[in-house]
Parts: C-alpha cells; structure tokens; sequence
C-alpha cells in the first residue's frame, strides 16, 4: 500500500498528548472514554495493544472505558494472525475471538482517543478527517520511538517481541490516562 499524500500537510502542528487528554463531551456525561488503536491489516499490533489496554483496564478496575482496533488496509473479516495468537496466549490474553475490521468514519468518530502504529496510519486517520484526537502510540506513551513494526509473517520471536513492546508502551498509556479515566 502507497503511502497517503502529504501534500499541504508538511506544516501541520502535532496535537500535544495533553490537548488529547482534553475531557470529551461524551465523558462530561458520564458515557465511556472510547480508544481506537490502528495499525495495517488489524491482526497483529493494534489487536495485540487492544487486548493489553482490556486487561491493563480490568486490573485498575476503570470500567468506562471501551477500546477497539482497525486496520488502514483490511476489509475485515479476518482473524488475528498465528503470531499475534501465540504471543497473546503466552501472556494469558485471548485473541481467538478477534475479527479485523476496516477503519471508517464511524470508528473515528466514535472514538475518543486514536493511537496509531505508525506515522503512515497517522495520516490516514488524518486524511479521513481524525487527526485532532489522534498520534502515534509511541510518541503518545513517550518512548522516544517513531513506531512499532510490524511483525507480519516474521518468526514468532519477533512477535513476542513486539508484544512486550506492546505491553510497555500501553502501560505508560494506562499512566497518562489516569488522570482523566481515575481523578
């Protein structure tokens, strides 16, 4: 897939990870904070960091929170892949149940909060009209990477790998939420 024109886009200023951390409309009312992760094909990264917000969530017992994940080059439909499976399973998370999905315009605007894998899903979400609740995971979580790569078709180790990044990355996530989703 063909990286999305940048075109007009070359001064476009970052949103800060505060400004996302804005509270909503939604949870002034008390409805659920929602978080959509994306990545390519939605059956390696963003179902992997799906599943690790869902069980980081159940363990600080944030309950209003929904979290979902798509993929920028899927049609949907297909399962996480046998390497996201056993490095989830590993960890005791279960991604037997995962469907891919496509993203939409109803999922950017349904979510609250949009982390990406990349700059290139970054501006995707941009081109579809999502940038102003959105950045990439790792500037998000502050690691001081540019992305996590994808461990598509790659050796398992490699997606262990990418797993425990993973699994750091939406822990410094869980951080920088608290003071909106537990004050």
């Amino acid at each position: 897939m063909s990286e999305p024109s940048r075109e007009g886009d070359s001064r476009r200023e970052e949103p800060s990870s505060e400004s996302l951390l804005e509270p909503s409309s939604a949870e002034q009312s008390g409805e659920a904070f929602q978080i959509l992760f994306v990545c390519t094909g939605n059956t390696c990264r963003s179902p992997m960091a799906e599943v690790l917000l869902r069980r980081g969530l159940q363990v600080k017992g944030w309950r209003a929170v929904t979290v979902r994940s798509a993929g920028v080059a899927t049609g949907g439909g297909d399962p996480a892949s046998p390497g996201a499976l056993e490095a989830a399973q590993a960890a005791d998370l279960d991604l037997s149940e995962h469907v891919s999905a496509p993203l939409t315009l109803e999922l950017l605007e349904w979510a609250d909060l949009i982390l990406t894998m990349s700059p290139s899903h970054l501006e995707r979400v941009r081109a579809l009209g999502g940038g102003e609740k959105a950045m990439v995971l790792t500037a998000f979580a502050g690691s001081g990477l540019s992305s996590v790569s994808d461990p598509f078709g790659g050796p398992p180790a490699l997606y262990r790998e990418t797993f425990q990044l993973l699994e750091e990355l939406v822990e410094e996530t869980l951080i920088r939420l608290e003071p909106i989703l537990n004050p």
